[in-house]
């Protein structure tokens, strides 16, 4: 149920993320989902990606310093709430969200959530136990 995401490390300056992308569109790779977080002098792309091995290799081809880390995606009701419904099972258990960001899915009630978790096994298992639908790796990165 984790699904893997890249992460690129970036000096926070004009170009660098549309290096990034130009690199995984040469290397036939698709973004799926993408969050930045940045400050003054760097910056974290964080990716989810349909082929992490390829774009793992194109990146480190080109120098850019590359992470691989576990989230978890989950279905969120696209609606005032949906949102609000995951946090609160997870606040009730004490399970600590480290970042997290979203993408819209076309033709569905559901958005996705990206869930970096404290305690990941534990997040899963509950989310599982109080019905939330956690998306597998394999159909996250098709989507």
């Amino acid at each position: 149920m984790k699904v893997e995401q890249i992460s690129v490390f970036l000096e926070n300056k004009s170009g660098r993320i549309a290096e990034v992308t130009g690199i995984l569109a040469q290397a036939g790779v698709n973004i799926r989902a993408l969050s930045l977080a940045d400050t003054s002098d760097f910056g974290v792309l964080r990716l989810i990606v349909d082929n992490n091995q390829r774009a793992e290799e194109a990146l480190k081809q080109h120098n850019f310093t590359v992470g691989k880390t576990f989230v978890v995606a989950v279905e969120v009701e696209d609606k005032p709430g949906g949102l609000h419904k995951i946090l609160d099972i997870l606040q009730k258990e004490n399970i600590n969200v480290e970042y997290m960001y979203a993408f819209v899915q076309p033709n569905s009630n559901n958005a996705v959530m990206i869930f970096r978790f404290e305690k990941l096994e534990e997040a899963v298992k509950m989310l599982q136990k109080n019905g939330v639908v956690v998306i597998n790796g394999d159909n996250v990165y098709t989507l």
